[in-house]
């Protein structure tokens, strides 16, 4: 597992992607709804590493709105290797320069993640499924765009490392 810095979405968007992992799980696809015990939220990741420190990047980000009310329009579905379904943002100026500033007050406090989450390489996503068998990849697809596009504003801000059961708002 990992800890991702995540953005929360206003509750009429996150009811909306929680009925398309629950229409992909009767399709048998596994969501994300169903890891955890039901744990993960509907979000867009602006850093991820193997482990975080939840207080650090609360004092690294101090004084800076982690979660301002950013305006998302999920318009298109995308995969990532591994059989990685997700949906995808566009990717305003507003959001791009957000996942910015919260990456330069980050490097300078030392706290660093996974390089596809650094600027000029992360995709914006909010992940759907982790493993899509091949033989539902397609239907999966189809039904995703069925949902779009999907309208959010970023409501909040967390550090969430499951594997050791940590949360830290923002």
């Amino acid at each position: 597992m990992v800890a991702a810095l995540e953005l929360y979405l206003d509750p009429a968007a996150e009811k909306r992607i929680r009925t398309l992992w629950r229409a992909l799980a009767q399709a048998g696809v596994q969501s994300m709804g169903e890891l955890l015990k039901g744990r993960h939220r509907p979000h867009v990741s602006l850093l991820s590493a193997a482990e975080l420190d939840g207080p650090g990047v609360a004092a690294a980000l101090a004084g800076m709105d982690a979660a301002p009310p950013l305006e998302l329009r999920f318009d298109f579905v995308g995969q990532f290797l591994g059989r990685v379904l997700w949906l995808g943002p566009v990717p305003t100026a507003e959001l791009l320069a957000h996942h910015a500033a919260v990456h330069g007050r980050l490097d300078a406090a030392g706290i660093g993640g996974f390089d596809v989450y650094r600027p000029g390489g992360w995709v914006p996503h909010c992940t759907l499924s982790m493993r899509v068998p091949h033989a539902v990849l397609p239907g999966a697809i189809r039904l995703c765009m069925d949902f779009l596009p999907i309208r959010a504003t970023v409501t909040g801000a967390a550090v969430a490392d499951h594997a050791r059961d940590l949360f830290t708002p923002l």
